[in-house]
């Protein structure tokens, strides 16, 4: 007997798990509620154009009850007042649960929102859970200061959580950036508002149920799925909200600093967009490996990715080969169903972020880029969302492709003569998230990556990373960084507790 074909067992699972029901409900108060008016939408697959789920759509009243029931969590300290060591014991507990359930967690990411199921197995849960385990691991090993003042006063330096922390995150990686907020919020004592994007609610629900399973008390962690100008307005101008933890676009970024200043001046951590440069010189002799790596990093999660290299700066010598290889590799990254354990490129999101696409797709064409692979639509037979792995050359970066974030798997190389020109080049740019640099040289890997304005310089690899160090940016590519320690940062204020020492 021939053995089951992955692709269709990953089909039986999603068909049985949405004729099961899935559960859109929000989860407050370590309950599920429908929304207070009773409002639904639609959570439409991009696999297939197909409805999976209908989710409470929440709105005012409904941030107003997630809210009060986090800050009576907060105020009665059944989580904030417990020591981090037993903090610590719950987010074991609730990653090893996030591990436990992988199956599930990936099969409604890919569901959700397009991605290549082996991506949600391989990269996705495991990488969330990490993230939890990780800032449970680092709760109680963070010490508190004494200031060297005179021996006459005693000055104590002491983090707190600051309070209810609304997290508000984006559609592209929904259960790892929920971790990114969760984690070093939850450990540090605070409770948790979050707003997932109404294009991929599901995981985040998912993630409360468990958190709940493995011990965090009830008002801790509320989910609130719903639209970013109903829920997430509300959420990031509530009078009651302490900090905003935001991923997602610049435009969006400056809203939540509008809302920040409109209400009780809350402080907001923005993550937002990236437009990075990957800078290839001509005394790399691996074009081979750069090449793949420049593919990749940039076709990876369909181009969804806020620091995707989308700039590719490649030197004049060696343009017209590199060039060559990407046009040779992009077949590879041929869009094909998400459910099948063989894809490595999936889904848009949505209807909406493929006409978006699209649109500059046809933008570069017209400002006079070179289009030398994809360009089109695929697979629309499935009524799914799919773009082919598309590449333009002979880009200028006055052109709209080069300036503006596509979110999508749209690769754009600029070439350039000089050292001098391709610093220049990467850093004009209104973003600042990351950037690459190949080279065989130390002097240059090392000299250029200072000159580069960015979060983040990858020499000779892209897009490799790891929970201890920081990821954010500068410039409009936000503010604070997410993971490692310094995420805590975010979620904790110092208090100074000075003590006069009389003399005896």
């Amino acid at each position: 007997m021939n053995a089951p074909n992955p692709r269709d067992l990953w089909h039986a699972r999603a068909a049985d798990r949405i004729a099961a029901g899935i559960d859109g409900r929000m989860l407050v108060n370590g309950q599920r509620f429908n929304a207070t008016d009773g409002d639904l939408f639609d959570c439409i697959s991009p696999i297939d154009g197909k409805v999976i789920a209908r989710v409470a759509r929440g709105k005012q009243a409904d941030v107003d009850r997630a809210v009060e029931a986090a800050r009576a969590a907060f105020n009665d300290r059944r989580w904030a007042g417990r020591p981090p060591a037993a903090r610590k014991k719950v987010m074991l507990a609730f990653a090893e649960r996030m591990r436990a359930a992988r199956d599930e967690l990936a099969l409604l990411e890919t569901l959700d929102m397009g991605k290549p199921i082996r991506n949600s197995l391989s990269t996705d849960v495991p990488a969330a859970a990490r993230c939890i385990q990780w800032f449970g691991e680092a709760v109680d090993k963070i010490y508190d200061e004494i200031a060297p003042t005179g021996h006459d006063a005693l000055a104590l330096v002491t983090r707190e959580p600051v309070g209810v922390v609304g997290a508000i995150v984006p559609w592209n990686y929904p259960m790892l950036m929920a971790s990114w907020k969760l984690g070093p919020a939850l450990a540090a004592g605070n409770s948790v508002v979050l707003k997932p994007s109404e294009k991929s609610p599901l995981t985040a629900l998912r993630l409360a149920e468990l958190a709940l399973e493995a011990g965090l008390p009830e008002g801790v962690f509320n989910v609130v799925p719903g639209y970013g100008h109903e829920a997430g307005e509300a959420l990031a101008l509530h009078m009651d909200v302490d900090a905003i933890g935001f991923t997602g676009s610049t435009r969006t970024g400056r809203r939540m600093l509008d809302y920040a200043s409109r209400s009780n001046l809350k402080r907001v951590y923005n993550e937002l967009g990236g437009k990075s440069a990957n800078i290839v010189f001509a005394d790399f002799d691996d074009l081979d490996r750069a090449a793949a790596t420049a593919a990749g990093s940039m076709f990876y999660n369909q181009g969804e990715s806020c620091n995707a290299p989308s700039r590719l700066l490649v030197e004049e010598g060696i343009a017209d080969a590199f060039v060559a290889k990407l046009k040779a590799l992009a077949p590879q990254y041929a869009p094909a169903d998400p459910l099948d354990p063989k894809t490595v490129l999936g889904a848009l999101v949505d209807e909406g972020q493929t006409r978006t696409v699209m649109g500059y797709i046809e933008a570069g064409l017209a400002e006079g880029a070179a289009c030398v692979a994809g360009g089109c639509r695929a697979l629309e037979h499935t009524g799914g969302q799919y773009v082919e792995p598309t590449v333009f050359d002979h880009v200028r970066n006055s052109m709209k492709i080069a300036r503006e974030e596509i979110f999508g798997p749209v690769l754009s190389v600029i070439r350039f003569k000089t050292e001098a020109e391709a610093v220049a080049l990467a850093n004009a740019s209104d973003y600042g998230l990351h950037a690459g640099v190949w080279t065989r040289h130390i002097d240059r890997a090392v000299r250029v990556s200072r000159a580069l304005h960015v979060g983040t310089v990858h020499v000779n690899q892209y897009d490799e990373d790891d929970i201890t160090v920081p990821f954010g940016g500068v410039k409009q590519s936000g503010n604070g960084r997410d993971k490692s320690l310094h995420a805590f940062d975010k979620y904790t204020e110092l208090k100074t507790t000075w003590m006069r020492i009389d003399a005896a």
